[in-house]
């Protein structure tokens, strides 16, 4: 055995005592947040399925007083449906051309530049940005409140985690097949729409999932832009529209049990669809991995 093989199998034990320690307290960390995210989730089920029925998920706000046990959630599904599409028509294009500029261009000042403020923007709190949108569109412009507002402020905070994670995904996409492709004398612009972007293309997804799943829960960007409203509104431009969390924010502050009530089953159907975009961001995850592997 030569000395080198010697000095890495040899350790000390205060070495493995600490790299016990340090095992142990990871282990212990990750039970302790699975242990509190299944109570919270466990919690919400149990109080929200009491109140959540297929009545719930197809009828609004609409004439429903105080004390009434009726009532449902469809207005504001419809509107946060609405809000989250606008703002992935707003950040989806804009972030994936943003990653591919720094990506595949991405070795002057302006990259730098773009890398900088989409770094600020990771960490703008949500409520910022609805004040930015509360004060140019709603205020400056004189729009008023409404669901395309919402979306605009949804997508200032989803656009930076599209690009960001986009970003990463077109990093993965192995540099040979570029070269490859450049020493076929086929363009770079030719070679990201017909080579990059097909390779990446389930990781792309996943990162838009990922993006619309942090935007769907927001609450505080839509209090100053949305504004909240009892009865179905299917177009977004026309005046205040409820979301959500929204409808899960203006029951919990009820002082009534039938609101709070349906406050618990709002939440679940919110966990509920956030839950299923994070199983299918995964589930692109793996085939993506698959599809490399193989």
């Amino acid at each position: 055995m030569s000395v080198a093989q010697g000095l890495l199998g040899h350790r000390s034990p205060r070495r493995t005592w600490t790299d016990r320690v340090a095992v142990a307290a990871l282990a212990a960390s990750v039970i302790v947040a699975v242990g509190v995210l299944t109570l919270v989730l466990g919690y919400t089920i149990a109080r929200g399925a009491r109140a959540i029925s297929f009545d719930f998920l197809t009828h609004s706000m609409k004439g429903v007083g105080p004390l009434d046990a009726t009532g449902g959630v469809y207005h504001s599904i419809i509107g946060t449906v609405e809000q989250v599409l606008i703002a992935s028509l707003l950040s989806i294009p804009l972030g994936l051309l943003a990653a591919i500029y720094i990506v595949e261009y991405g070795t002057n000042r302006f990259a730098f530049a773009v890398r900088f403020f989409v770094d600020v923007m990771t960490g703008i709190p949500s409520i910022v940005a609805g004040l930015f949108v509360f004060s140019f569109w709603v205020l400056g412009l004189h729009q008023g409140f409404s669901g395309f507002a919402a979306g605009m402020a949804l997508s200032v905070l989803m656009l930076p985690v599209v690009i960001r994670a986009s970003e990463e995904m077109l990093r993965l996409v192995p540099d040979h097949l570029r070269e490859a492709s450049y020493a076929l004398g086929i363009p770079r612009w030719r070679t990201i729409i017909s080579v990059v972007l097909p390779t990446a293309s389930a990781g792309l997804t996943t990162a838009v999932v990922l993006a619309i799943a942090r935007v769907t829960g927001e609450t505080a960007p839509l209090l100053v832009t949305a504004f909240g409203f009892e009865s179905i509104k299917t177009n977004p431009f026309d005046g205040p529209q409820s979301a959500l969390p929204l409808y899960v924010w203006s029951q919990a502050a009820s002082a009534f049990d039938v609101a709070v009530r349906r406050a618990w089953a709002a939440a679940l159907t919110l966990v509920v669809v956030v839950l299923a975009l994070i199983a299918l961001a995964r589930l692109l995850t793996r085939r993506d991995r698959l599809g490399v592997t193989q």
